[in-house]
């Protein structure tokens, strides 16, 4: 039985909701400040950005389905997103979620550890964090912050360094023995790319509070962070939880790119869906709806 055909005014407030949802994308596109000078107006500039939304609202469409298939299937995601300060984590993982149902895909991003977890298994934090099945956790930054931050700053000595790089194999083939699967990235970007990010964040008052000074540090210590990823990725990178490096300079290349080979790690399949039929609503004689008194209201400034 088929839909019956809908109102021309409610076809048009659906659609004018469809294009609202694409407004939101634009908006934090306009929020990465690209838009920053006459040669983002050229023709060639405007079908780029063209292409690349088209790609994105696609991917997102396989995201979706992807989540549906986690559900139905009962799997249990871990995707790890390490990378420089800047490196554009953040921005992916944006663009990762915002289609998808937050009850399950949900990011984990966890602070630095208090006095507490400072003496508890390094591990112990990000455990509880770890999804259930039919769940896909996104960390933004995870327990590899040992072999990057803390090693850098000095916050963990040789030894408790050491031992994490005899632990986290052992770690991670236990939870891929378990049934997890677990995905790491690493944020590629080049020292002029990082300076300059760095530039528009001190510059732009909406992004400054992006600016701590551990990120101001890192910034001074490129050289000592080069090193550090190159032991971390070449102590932890195996087969059962491989690295993948995404090449991140080009901020909209890289989503796409980690999105379609985050995609491309399952072998999903669009789950069936019953159609949705939207039921009539229950009127009642008696029912009458109560004003709600006028100083209740927000201001509509707007």
């Amino acid at each position: 039985m088929s839909p019956a055909p809908l109102d021309p005014d409610l076809l048009r407030r659906l659609q004018e909701d469809v294009i609202d949802s694409y407004d939101e994308e634009l908006e934090m596109e306009v929020d990465d400040r690209i838009l920053d000078g006459p040669g983002d107006q050229t023709a060639e500039a405007r079908e780029d950005r063209r292409r690349y939304f088209r790609e994105l609202f696609r991917l997102q469409g396989e995201l979706v389905k992807l989540q549906d298939w986690v559900v139905h299937t009962g799997q249990r995601v871990v995707v790890l997103f390490e990378g420089r300060d800047a490196a554009g984590k953040g921005g992916a993982i944006k663009r990762i979620t915002q289609r998808l149902n937050p009850r399950v895909c949900r990011v984990a991003a966890l602070p630095a550890p208090n006095d507490r977890e400072k003496t508890q298994w390094y591990f112990q934090r990000y455990v509880a964090h770890l999804p259930a099945a039919g769940e896909i956790v996104l960390f933004d930054r995870s327990w590899y912050n040992r072999a990057g931050v803390e090693r850098v700053m000095g916050f963990c000595s040789d030894d408790e360094l050491e031992e994490f790089f005899r632990s986290v194999p052992e770690f991670e083939k236990m939870l891929v023995r378990s049934g997890i699967r677990v995905i790491k990235y690493w944020f590629s970007i080049s020292d002029e790319e990082q300076n300059a990010r760095f530039l528009a964040r001190i510059h732009d008052p909406l992004k400054q509070w992006k600016l701590s000074p551990m990120d101001l540090e890192s910034r001074r210590r490129w050289e000592a962070y080069t090193r550090a990823k190159e032991i971390m990725l070449e102590r932890t990178h195996i087969p059962e939880a491989p690295w993948w490096v995404v090449q991140a300079v080009d901020k909209k290349r890289a989503r796409l790119n980690v999105i379609h080979h985050l995609l491309d790690h399952f072998d999903y399949v669009e789950v069936p869906h019953k159609p949705v039929q939207l039921p009539p609503r229950m009127r009642h004689e008696d029912y009458a709806r109560q004003p709600v008194p006028a100083s209740l209201y927000v201001p509509e400034i707007y």
